[in-house]
């Protein structure tokens, strides 16, 4: 099992591809890196391909240090730097996408190009915050089974909930969410307590595309809108039949918005 001690954790991370840039994606919160094995299986025919654990979920270590959002960053700066990938294309969804915008906005020299999916540059919501409070209180005394039900709709949009075609896709990812280890807490802290990047997105210099799933609840469509204002040049795209984990519910419209960007930042 490959990992990476970077910044005091075991990274847990694939390397697939070998072309002469790199492509690292970073994930979204309760997921892994598999969420992107359709990416990977799209781009590394052209690209060498790199998906990661963040620490304290997936593959990677649990650590008593903070889950914070500059920690990440942090994380997988290392990580870049480690693998000898930079400068590389990073893409990040949801809290991936909170360390995607710090990483382009304060290490401009570790990347190409930086693209968010389904993410925010603000604090968490005050009016999510309570909830998501009661969520992460629940998961410390009685696990994931007793939150999962209410995750799912706030992780994937409706048309991926009662699509038949995606009952087996949607039973995985049912069944990973539930095998979640109740340490989860740590990470789900780290996202609710972040702090808000809009002012420093602004020095954002590098090709940005934005993927936002037309069906997403947790940050929606104008959360995106707000963030293109913001990045000079910057290009949104709107996922359709997606919610907040685009990737996995409509890989052939992301796939096409990823080919297409990353062949114009040649």
């Amino acid at each position: 099992m490959p990992t990476l001690r970077v910044n005091g954790v075991e990274l847990y991370y694939e390397s697939s591809g070998a072309g002469p840039e790199t492509v690292v994606l970073s994930h979204g919160l309760l997921m892994s890196g598999d969420m992107f094995r359709e990416q990977v299986r799209y781009l590394s025919p052209r690209y060498r391909v790199v998906v990661y654990d963040h620490r304290g979920q997936g593959r990677s270590d649990l650590t008593a240090r903070s889950h914070d959002m500059d920690t990440l960053a942090a994380d997988a700066a290392g990580l870049i730097e480690a693998l000898g990938a930079a400068p590389c294309h990073f893409g990040g969804l949801s809290m991936g996408g909170f360390v995607a915008m710090r990483l382009a906005a304060r290490r401009r020299e570790l990347l190409r190009s930086c693209i968010l999916m389904e993410t925010s540059a603000d604090p968490e919501a005050p009016e999510n915050v309570s909830r998501y409070r009661m969520l992460t209180w629940a998961v410390r005394l009685f696990g994931t089974r007793a939150t999962t039900d209410k995750v799912m709709p706030i992780l994937f949009g409706k048309t991926f909930l009662t699509d038949p075609a995606q009952a087996e896709l949607r039973a995985e990812w049912r069944s990973r969410l539930l095998a979640l280890r109740r340490s989860i807490h740590r990470a789900v802290t780290g996202v609710i307590e972040r702090s808000g990047v809009y002012d420093e997105i602004q020095k954002i210099s590098v090709p940005t595309l934005i993927l936002v799933g037309e069906e997403d609840v947790a940050t929606p469509p104008a959360k995106s809108e707000r963030i293109q204002a913001a990045i000079r040049g910057s290009r949104l795209v709107r996922i359709p039949r997606a919610g907040h984990s685009s990737p996995i519910e409509n890989p052939a419209a992301v796939n096409a918005a990823l080919g297409d960007f990353l062949s114009s930042c040649g």
